[in-house]
């Protein structure tokens, strides 16, 4: 009797263990983040804090003009496109719509908040009010990524997203009464942009990534460089920015619709040669691509003390040697910026976990939702 006893009690404990480690064991295998993508976030906002860099060398620089005209032709475009490639499995869900109030909502009211009393401070709009309806500087593009996203499971039903998103941004040129509200002449134009991102698949990035677009996209880079170049006395390079009317450029008001087209098109061959030349292994700035929602709103705040510091005031600056310097600058500004130091000391802010904000239920889902967040997530807003 107890040789039976002694026999069944490791027996019991083997299935108490076992249950044990089936209660522990996670909801969801582990979901390694992909490099290319870090990579390309990283890249692309490095390029887009050269581009505020160039903004005051612009005038008597054709050279920094033209370089200038083509950064923004495909920087912030390919943001865009990944935010959009992410934004696929958007639902609506609670969890989902939580992720969008703490990583898109709560850095807009803050930041609009902080560059309008920054603003203020440097004298630059003393009387602007603080607003949440007009996005000042580039707070527009977590408004418009609001939209962007809130809409996505419009554009996962309807039969033809893409003719439709360009319908949409053409006509949106062609209005000039739409007025400054979260910037909705920029969410619009630039709409085309994140639902082509929708559509896209793995395949898709696999193709510009062999070696033969690596190849091709140097000549087509050389040769939109050289357009760029004869372009500048020729064309207002306000059209890629994507944030007024055809009227508002002094345009006939059929250069909206064409221009919309011709730019897409201009954008994502540039982007599709941006992405060719980004490595799909591991480097030593792989791990900034995690922190480019931090560096994007924090670098605005350097951009604009530069310039109305008085930094571009010597003569020097203004020469070849300054423009390089700028560019060095501004670059190593942006990487300290996303590094993961400054990533967690603004967390509070840029990714704020507010389980309180969502009631019980929010905080008893908590600790799953971060857990499959930290594993999977490329944009930082996603």
């Amino acid at each position: 009797m107890s040789d039976t006893v002694t026999t069944a009690r490791p027996a019991a404990e083997e299935v108490r263990v076992t249950r044990t480690k089936e209660q522990e064991a996670p909801a969801r295998p582990v979901r390694q983040r992909d490099a290319f993508f870090d990579n390309a976030k990283y890249l692309a906002i490095v390029l887009v804090a050269v581009g505020h860099a160039w903004e005051p060398l612009r005038e008597g620089s054709r050279a920094v003009t033209a370089l200038y005209m083509l950064v923004y032709a495909f920087h912030m475009p390919a943001f865009i496109i990944i935010s959009g490639y992410f934004s696929r499995t958007f639902d609506g869900s609670p969890g989902k719509l939580k992720r969008l109030v703490t990583g898109v909502v709560v850095p807009y009211v803050v930041f609009e908040t902080a560059y309008t009393l920054f603003t203020r401070w440097t004298s630059q709009d003393p009387d602007r009010p603080i607003t949440l309806l007009d996005p000042l500087y580039l707070t527009w593009f977590l408004a418009a990524l609001f939209v962007w996203r809130l809409t996505t499971p419009l554009w996962r039903h309807v039969r033809w997203p893409l003719p439709l998103a360009f319908v949409i941004a053409m006509l949106a040129t062609l209005s000039p009464s739409i007025g400054n509200d979260l910037d909705l002449q920029r969410t619009l134009q630039f709409l085309p942009y994140f639902v082509f991102g929708l559509l896209l698949r793995p395949e898709h990035f696999r193709l510009v990534r062999r070696r033969k677009a690596r190849i091709l996209a140097v000549p087509v880079a050389v040769g939109a460089l050289a357009v760029a170049y004869w372009a500048v006395p020729r064309m207002n390079y306000a059209w890629f920015f994507h944030a007024d009317s055809a009227r508002a450029l002094a345009a006939p008001f059929w250069y909206g619709p064409l221009m919309t087209l011709a730019a897409f098109g201009c954008s994502v061959v540039l982007v599709a040669c941006f992405l060719a030349w980004v490595p799909g292994r591991r480097m030593w700035f792989t791990v900034l691509g995690a922190g480019t929602l931090c560096g994007y709103l924090l670098h605005g705040f350097v951009a604009q003390a530069a310039k109305y510091g008085g930094w571009y005031e010597p003569a020097w600056v203004r020469g070849p040697v300054g423009a390089l310097i700028a560019t060095l600058v501004a670059a190593a500004v942006m990487t300290a910026l996303c590094t993961p130091s400054v990533r967690r000391l603004f967390r509070c802010v840029t990714e704020p976990g507010m389980e309180w904000a969502f009631g019980p239920g929010g905080r008893a889902a908590a600790p799953r939702w971060r857990f499959s967040l930290r594993n999977r997530g490329h944009d930082p807003s996603a």
